[in-house]
């Protein structure tokens, strides 16, 4: 047996005891985490469009009220209410009995003043030449042109009589004034109608074109005048660069259940002057509307829209980019030593998703659009770079699409129901 020194034991258990003291310490050393990442963009820059806001009414282009211009039993009614009818379609039929009687009396009249005229033109040449013979009296010959005379009024005043009873006639066919749609029918068959007023029957209405009324103040007025002002003197400089029709100003609308403006027309008319009273001037939009059903409706409520001027290079950043807290609106962006900064900005319109920054952004700012939650002010973090263009609505909307069309189709086994065949 050997007999190791005391000393040398010791010294050997020291040092490794050290050894996993000091193994502990480097396990539960402090790593600081990696910087949060966040999706970065550049704004998209392109030319803006500045438009102005207002509410509306639309209202048909066209609107008639068929009324009975002469009286008598309605006996017919020859359409289905609410349907389309073209211009001179047979409506209503009044009784005629009463104005094909009149018109056969008016005939009579007539034939009768006209037998009584060739009597008197007989008469008269018959005296004169008595007369001119020294064989007749000349009281004769002024009596029979006379007579002449008077029976002319009389086929005059008989032809007018036919003209009326033809025109009455004409009232007891009730026919529509323009194409349109028609309304329900107000009297039933069998009601007597036109006796002492103009009896109303129906109504028709024309959809297409179809109008919005607006009010434009004064002060905007004075912000679109220039523009068109312009355009009116670049075509009279140059009439092949700007056509008449294109100085019209084109209207945007959009109704309440609809998103944005899908609707494009023209500016057709205009008051001629401001309204003292309230300050603005009434201007009506025209829009098309032939489909079938229409989309558009007499009496609907109506978002308009007017452009007022068009700005080059504009920067726009996603909607979902935009902060706002007591300091205001802000975004937030990385710096090149990538530190989140914070920088105030004020916002202008939407378009497509995208929010026009009308100041306080910078060329080639680089903003947070995505991990706005990781992204504080100060901080670190790690970039990930994306399109502004992919963050729009409608390219957002064809990246769904695409998702949804790739996507497989769940099959499910069904089972039968108990008791059918397999």
């Amino acid at each position: 047996m050997f007999n190791l020194p005391v000393k040398n034991s010791v010294g050997v258990g020291s040092s490794v005891l050290l050894a996993l003291l000091l193994v502990g310490c480097d396990a539960n050393t402090y790593m600081e985490p990696p910087p949060p990442a966040v999706t970065i963009a550049t704004a998209l820059r392109q030319d803006v469009i500045d438009y102005l806001e207002f509410t509306g009414t639309l209202v048909a282009s066209e609107r008639a009220e068929v009324r009975a211009r002469v009286s008598g039993i309605l006996q017919n009614m020859h359409f289905e209410p609410g349907a389309k009818v073209e211009e001179g379609a047979l409506l209503f039929t009044i009784d005629p009995a009463e104005y094909q009687a009149d018109l056969q009396a008016a005939e009579a009249e007539l034939t009768g003043a006209k037998s009584n005229y060739d009597r008197a033109s007989i008469e008269y040449v018959r005296a004169n030449n008595l007369y001119k013979q020294n064989a007749g009296a000349e009281a004769e010959v002024v009596k029979w042109r006379v007579e002449k005379e008077l029976t002319t009024a009389e086929i005059l005043r008989a032809k007018a009589k036919v003209d009326r009873a033809e025109l009455n006639l004409g009232y007891t066919q009730v026919v529509a004034p323009f194409s349109g749609r028609i309304g329900r029918n107000e009297v039933d068959i069998g009601n007597l109608v036109g006796e002492g007023e103009a009896t109303l029957l129906t109504d028709v209405t024309r959809y297409h074109p179809m109008f919005v009324y607006f009010n434009l103040n004064e002060r905007d007025l004075l912000r679109i005048m220039p523009r068109y002002a312009e355009r009116y003197r670049r075509m009279q400089a140059d009439p092949t660069e700007i056509s008449p029709g294109d100085l019209k100003m084109p209207v945007m609308m959009g109704l309440a259940n609809e998103e944005g403006f899908p609707h494009e027309g023209i500016l057709d008319f205009s008051e001629s002057g401001l309204d003292a009273d309230t300050g603005t001037i009434q201007l009506r939009g025209a829009f098309k509307n032939d489909e079938v059903p229409p989309k558009l409706l007499p009496g609907l409520f109506a978002r308009v829209r007017l452009p007022v001027a068009t700005r080059e290079n504009m920067p726009l950043v996603s909607e979902r980019a935009i902060g706002q807290d007591q300091s205001g609106v802000y975004l937030l962006i990385v710096t090149a030593d990538n530190k989140v900064e914070k920088v105030n900005i004020r916002a202008g319109q939407k378009i497509d998703g995208l929010i026009v920054i009308e100041d306080g952004l910078r060329e080639g700012d680089r903003v947070v659009v995505k991990g706005l939650q990781r992204a504080r002010p100060g901080r670190v973090v790690t970039p990930e770079l994306t399109d502004m263009q992919s963050l729009t609505t409608s390219a957002l909307q064809k990246a769904a699409e695409a998702a949804s069309a790739r996507a497989p189709v769940q099959k499910t086994d069904a089972q039968p129901p108990a008791g059918d065949p397999q």
